[in-house]
């Protein structure tokens, strides 16, 4: 299981793809629509949370199958998740026409970035999180730390346009953070 450093930092990575989605959005919006911001957040927050869950659930049937080779498993998801994180980051934007105040908008931004979430969560199940209970600390961080950075990215979307995307990087930082997190599991079971 992992250490609560390593959940934050986790949350704190799937939390970049919403964060980015977030600035894009408070840009779009230009100014403080807070029944818009905060519905957005917590679909993020939300979805976030939800896919490690069912990620989990689909794996633990199984898991038993695959204990002695989960954590290269762990590894090779996370370090494709943070690789496509990171090759993201230094694509070129492209632009994006759609509408933040609407529902269908709304859920389908928090569908989208909240897939990686679903591997994450097939990587607890092989990590030593056998129960429902064990999981609540980091699905509740993982779905807090999605809602804080999405309230946040969507006011500095609305403070500072279009040009904090490419000064910030959210996609490398998370990119790293996954890797590393990959790593970590990786080491702590071969050592």
């Amino acid at each position: 299981m992992m250490s609560f450093f390593d959940i934050v930092m986790l949350s704190v990575a799937l939390a970049m793809d919403c964060f980015t989605v977030s600035i894009v959005s408070g840009v779009m919006m230009a100014r403080r629509w807070w029944r818009v911001i905060l519905r957005l957040s917590l679909l993020f927050g939300l979805f976030q949370a939800l896919m490690p869950l069912i990620g989990w659930l689909c794996t633990s049937y199984f898991a038993h199958y695959i204990e002695a080779y989960d954590h290269w498993i762990a590894f090779g998801m996370l370090v494709f998740l943070g690789g496509r994180m990171i090759r993201s980051a230094f694509q070129p934007d492209e632009a994006c026409h759609f509408e933040p105040s609407s529902w269908t908008t709304g859920v389908t931004m928090a569908v989208a970035t909240s897939i990686d979430a679903l591997a994450v969560g097939i990587s607890f199940a092989m990590t030593g999180y056998n129960t429902f209970a064990s999981l609540l600390l980091p699905l509740a961080a993982i779905g807090i730390g999605s809602f804080l950075f999405s309230v946040v990215g969507h006011l500095l979307g609305i403070r500072f346009g279009c040009n904090i995307r490419r000064r910030l990087q959210p996609e490398l930082l998370g990119g790293i953070i996954l890797i590393g997190i990959g790593v970590k599991i990786l080491l702590t079971h071969i050592v």
